[in-house]
């Protein structure tokens, strides 16, 4: 009896023993062929949609909130690039002066001029109201002149240049004073032979 117990014993044992063996081999092969992998990741192109008028949608409330700020009509342009100042001191000269009007409430005005730059002999004649008041004035380093009676309205003084002297072109410098002595206005021409420089003074 304890010789069959004894046997039987050792193939349990034994049987016990090759299980365990078994088992460990198969777990061996199946871990190095089967190992776990991470999966790859998948790349996905992002492709812009272009956008039509019909995809978007404007509420109506919407709409009329800002309708009001887009503008419909447009005007054709018509603006014109101004030209160039002319900067050629000659061209300059052959043109007339404008110096403007000037107004004053003096019942009388003193109008005084000399050469602007070295005496070279410039000659004017002076005209109040399109008449001769000075029919020939030789324009020298001292101020020279003459007295007016303003008219009420408008008072016309225009400066022509009977030459231009030995450097072209015909320069002086003026200024009026009404009856107190104060100072009205004051400039310089440059103009050509022919041409003239105007300054108005209007009596209020």
């Amino acid at each position: 009896m304890s010789q069959y117990f004894s046997f039987k014993g050792q193939v349990f044992i034994f049987g016990l023993m090759f299980g365990m063996l078994s088992t460990a081999y198969s777990q061996e092969e199946f871990g190095a062929e089967f190992k776990v992998k991470a999966a790859p990741v998948k790349k996905k192109e992002v492709k812009a949609k272009e956008i039509k008028e019909k995809d978007v949608k404007v509420s109506k409330a919407d709409y009329n909130a800002i309708k009001n700020y887009v503008i419909t009509d447009i005007g054709e342009n018509k603006y014109e690039v101004p030209k160039g100042e002319e900067k050629d001191p000659e061209k300059l000269a052959k043109r007339d002066q404008d110096f403007g009007v000037v107004k004053t409430a003096s019942g009388a005005a003193k109008v005084s001029y000399r050469d602007a730059a070295y005496v070279d002999g410039d000659k004017v004649r002076v005209y109040l109201n399109y008449v001769i008041v000075e029919p020939e004035v030789l324009l020298n380093g001292e101020a020279q002149g003459f007295d007016i009676t303003l008219q009420k309205g408008v008072n016309r003084i225009d400066f022509e240049a009977i030459n231009e002297g030995y450097a072209a072109p015909n320069t002086a410098e003026f200024k009026i004073f009404d009856d107190k002595g104060n100072l009205i206005t004051a400039n310089q021409w440059n103009i050509a032979q022919g041409y003239k420089a105007t300054i108005v003074i209007e009596k209020e």
